[in-house]
């Protein structure tokens, strides 16, 4: 009775990881209720071997499936989080963010148990998988007679049903989902490579980068310039019924307010590279006019002298250019890239208050940091400057709330907010919470961004803020759009008048019907709006 019990058992695990979705929503039980032509040609292949390649054959099939089972639930993973498969080729490092995200969500011992649990499940996957096909392959051989006329049997019933296109639960009967998922996997490996090839002789050929420096940006001369990122602040915020109301209201509120205090404002859409995450490949497209959608793009882009928007600025030799960048926690080779004469990370704007999860700190501290440190100074040359606003990063939980910009100190005042804010566990665990505390989020980081204009803002202060990248599917909703807000603010009615030709909405907030445009556009856009003269140099 145990024996048949094992014999079952081990039927069972070999057949669903053969039949496992690579996606969450695809996890049904009509997903299982298939014949896999993979177990057909598998049981053939046994009753075909003596012993002992058979058990051979047997240990290499199923550590085969136990690959396959990882990769399928890493695939699940990143079609949850980032909108799309796992990268055999790139992806791996990603696992480390992964790691530093449960981290901060969950806790260090939390974290080490979740990354200790995903290597036991790894190893024991492999071994019952390994056992399974194992004992699965002996019992063939003892019952061969009746082994070859079932998997004959199976056979015909396989390619009638192929044939026939039957159905079940509405998936076909006849499934090689397992092969399909091994040519997918190839397929991506495949396409990386080819395109790291042809990305890179992209990269090294530019619209302008052989413009001389006095040709770059003459009709923003004097001009404070700031770039601004807002962590996931995606098209979601806007148009999503559970979300839209108090972001709405906030937009609708600072668009009037910015207007009291002299500063017009545009909007538009662009989209995203990225989905949900890796928020340096929306920076990256958005500020070298490539289209930085992996990894490989990431690393080949920013180790050459392709020509950023703030590097153009940095060539003039008419702007001072920093970055802020209070998400950036161990050494930036990047910097040099962007073309960035000073970076202030997390350890160096002087906060000593608590972590909101992820986010280090709270925007309006990083701002206020930015004015003590950069914008607020004396200078001989205006600032051009990226600044990255970490808030709204998930799991949105605790959101910081604005305290009085006098009181903000080194940061230690929050330690009350954080100390009453949501648990980020409790977040995570509903999905309605979630889009609720990411609505807040967004709330309090846009706030922050224009507080800080209307306090520190002049005649000479241009800013440019956009979100990164959608925020993640269990937020945004099942093949959402990549689209995110953009919107240039200025005092000086030159600067506006310049992109009228854009058709970009009025105010803080884009119409449904603004355009949209690929992010990687912007760079050459913008440059050429404000008076740039292209002059391409060819890889």
């Amino acid at each position: 009775m145990l024996s048949r019990t094992l014999t079952v058992l081990s039927a069972v695990l070999v057949l669903a990881a053969l039949l496992l979705p690579n996606t969450v929503r695809a996890v049904t039980p009509g997903a299982f209720a298939r014949i896999p032509v993979e177990a057909v040609v598998g049981a053939a292949l046994l009753l075909a071997l003596p012993r002992r390649p058979r058990v051979v054959a047997a240990v290499l099939g199923g550590l085969a499936l136990a690959v396959l089972t990882v990769l399928n639930l890493l695939d699940m993973g990143f079609h949850e989080y980032l909108g799309r498969g796992f990268n055999l080729v790139l992806d791996w490092e990603l696992l480390d963010d992964a790691q530093s995200y449960a981290r901060d969500t969950m806790g260090s011992a939390g974290a080490f148990g979740l990354a200790a649990g995903a290597v036991v499940l790894v190893l024991v996957l492999g071994a019952l998988l390994t056992l399974a096909t194992v004992r699965l392959g002996e019992m063939l051989a003892r019952h061969r007679t009746v082994a070859v006329r079932s998997t004959l049997a199976a056979a015909v019933v396989w390619t009638t049903t192929a044939a026939l296109g039957v159905q079940v639960a509405g998936a076909p009967v006849a499934a090689d989902h397992a092969s399909t998922a091994v040519r997918t996997q190839t397929d991506r490996v495949r396409a990386t490579l080819r395109d790291e090839a042809a990305f890179a002789r992209e990269a090294r050929a530019d619209a302008f980068g052989a413009t001389p420096p006095g040709r770059l940006v003459p009709d923003l001369r004097g001009k404070d310039v700031i770039v601004t990122f807002i962590e996931s602040y995606g098209r979601s915020a806007i148009e999503d019924p559970a979300i839209r109301p108090g972001v709405h209201r906030t937009l609708e509120r600072e668009t009037r307010a910015l207007e009291k205090a002299g500063f017009r404002a545009r909007s538009g859409w662009l989209t995203s590279a990225t989905y949900g995450g890796s928020s340096w490949l929306g920076h990256s497209t958005f500020l070298s006019g490539l289209w930085i959608a992996n990894q490989q793009r990431y690393r080949t882009v920013t180790s050459g002298d392709h020509l950023s928007l703030t590097k153009a600025f940095r060539r003039t030799g008419a702007w001072r250019t920093v970055g802020v960048m209070p998400g950036v926690q161990k050494a930036w080779p990047e910097a040099e890239f962007y073309g960035l004469d000073t970076v202030y990370d997390a350890f160096h704007l002087g906060y000593r208050g608590p972590k909101f999860s992820w986010s280090t700190m709270p925007d309006q501290y990083a701002l206020e940091a930015f004015q003590r440190l950069e914008h607020g100074k004396e200078r001989k040359k205006p600032l051009m400057a990226e600044v990255i606003l970490t808030s709204s990063h998930q799991p949105w939980a605790p959101v910081p709330e604005l305290v009085g910009w006098d009181e903000l100190g080194d940061g230690r005042i929050f330690e009350a907010v954080e100390a009453r804010g949501a648990d980020p566990a409790d977040v995570v665990a509903s999905a309605a919470r979630s889009k609720q505390e990411y609505g807040k989020s967004v709330v309090y980081s846009v706030t922050s961004l224009t507080q800080w204009l209307r306090r520190y803002g002049g005649e000479d202060t241009v800013l440019v803020f956009l979100g990164d990248h959608q925020p993640i599917a269990r937020v945004s909703g099942e093949g959402a759009s990549r689209d995110v807000p953009v919107t240039i603010v200025a005092k000086d009615p030159e600067v506006l008048a310049k992109i009228d030709g854009w058709g970009w909405s009025e105010g803080l907030e884009p119409a449904p019907d603004a355009p949209v445009w690929r992010m990687d556009a912007f760079r050459d856009r913008f440059l050429t709006a404000y008076g740039s003269t292209p002059a391409r140099r060819n890889g």
